[in-house]
């Protein structure tokens, strides 16, 4: 039993970090792409000085973007600074729904799937922050069969967390908000 340990936890954070790894990819693409955009997503949450609005946006999809690398490509390291951002946009999220502004785009990425903020998505970022954790002490070695084990596993948590998003959008789309006031 307790051989298994070390291999369980080696499994579960290669896995976490290449799911990760891919959430951050994704999204850092979606901001390069949305580069005229991004600056006033950014700025919605009403987190930062106006002078820091910029620099922020203009950073921040390179830094997940090379987090993105890093976690994929095996740096435990890379965890420190994913686990930082996952939990700082929670925050972010969980202060503006606590002011009553859950309407504004979380900027999670995907600029034409418009994600308004939520619970489940401050919920997701946490539950990715935890999954990295083990990141910090053990990654399974390339090549080996715990390795495709944890890209078997990370995939399937990229292709969940495209899937938790993509109902929380449609959840707080036009349809919905049209089905809810037809009862």
């Amino acid at each position: 039993m307790s051989a298994l340990l070390p291999s369980a936890l080696a499994v579960t954070g290669g896995a976490a970090a290449i799911g990760v790894g891919l959430v951050f990819l994704t999204a850092s693409v979606a901001k390069l792409r949305s580069r005229a955009l991004f600056p006033g997503v950014v700025a919605n949450y009403r987190l930062l000085p106006d002078a820091l609005v910029a620099p922020v946006a203009t950073s921040l999809p390179f830094t997940e973007l090379a987090t993105g690398i890093a976690l994929i490509g095996g740096s435990r390291l890379a965890a420190v600074p994913a686990i930082a951002m996952l939990l700082v946009f929670a925050a972010a999220m969980a202060v503006n729904i606590g002011r009553g502004r859950a309407h504004i785009d979380c900027g999670c990425g995907r600029s034409e799937l418009r994600q308004p903020l939520s619970r489940a998505l401050v919920v997701r970022n946490i539950v990715l922050a935890l999954l990295l954790v083990p990141t910090l002490a053990t990654t399974p070695a390339f090549g080996s069969a715990e390795w495709l084990i944890s890209l078997a596993g990370g995939l399937a948590l990229y292709l969940l967390t495209h899937l938790v998003n993509a109902l929380s959008a449609l959840a707080s789309g036009p349809l919905a908000a049209m089905e809810r006031n037809s009862r």
